[in-house]
């Protein structure tokens, strides 16, 4: 299966969320990335494939949640850092400038930083998703100071238009102390 695209429903039902799931891997050839619960009581599924079959796949998964619905997406050729920021595993090395993007959603915060990671040349570190932080997601990147400045920016924009952008920070040389806390 092609896998270059993305597709996420974020929903503030548990039971819904596996409702969901079920019915998104039914309707179209897509991997499973993610299916679980996040803070506050809310629920995500993430699904991978080409763009039609992911958007086949969140369609359905739209309509299974009816009202349980909070935000969806589906994100086509999806820069090939999210993944391993959504992992944990985008590495570690010198922080040039840091930058950060805080959403009130997991979906809004995943296209902030596909955004963020197409707009300039940055390192996406993590994508952290709403695990002990009471539904809220960020994503922290690296990169020189204008790139960050132009990857905050990018980002925050695709964020804000949902009204969901709770800050952005960026960092210039920031210590080097500041790396062990993120990881």
């Amino acid at each position: 299966m092609a896998g270059n695209s993305i597709g996420l429903i974020e929903l503030g039902s548990i039971a819904a969320g596996y409702e969901v799931a079920d019915a998104m891997l039914k309707t179209a050839d897509v991997e499973l990335l993610l299916s679980r619960s996040i803070c506050s009581g809310k629920y995500i599924v993430m699904v991978r494939g080409d763009v039609a079959a992911a958007e086949s796949s969140v369609a359905a998964g739209r309509q299974a949640g009816g009202f349980s619905v909070i935000d969806t997406f589906v994100i086509p050729n999806v820069h090939e850092s999210v993944f391993p920021a959504i992992s944990g595993a985008g590495g570690t090395g010198p922080l040039e400038a840091l930058g950060i993007l805080e959403s009130f959603s997991v979906a809004s915060l995943i296209e902030g930083a596909d955004a963020a990671a197409k707009a300039a040349a940055v390192r996406l570190i993590e994508i952290r998703l709403a695990m002990a932080l009471g539904g809220k997601a960020f994503v922290t990147m690296t990169g020189s100071v204008s790139a960050v400045r132009s990857a905050v920016e990018a980002g925050a924009r695709v964020i804000g238009a949902k009204g969901l952008l709770v800050n952005r920070v960026v960092i210039p040389n920031p210590r080097p102390e500041l790396l062990g806390e993120m990881i």
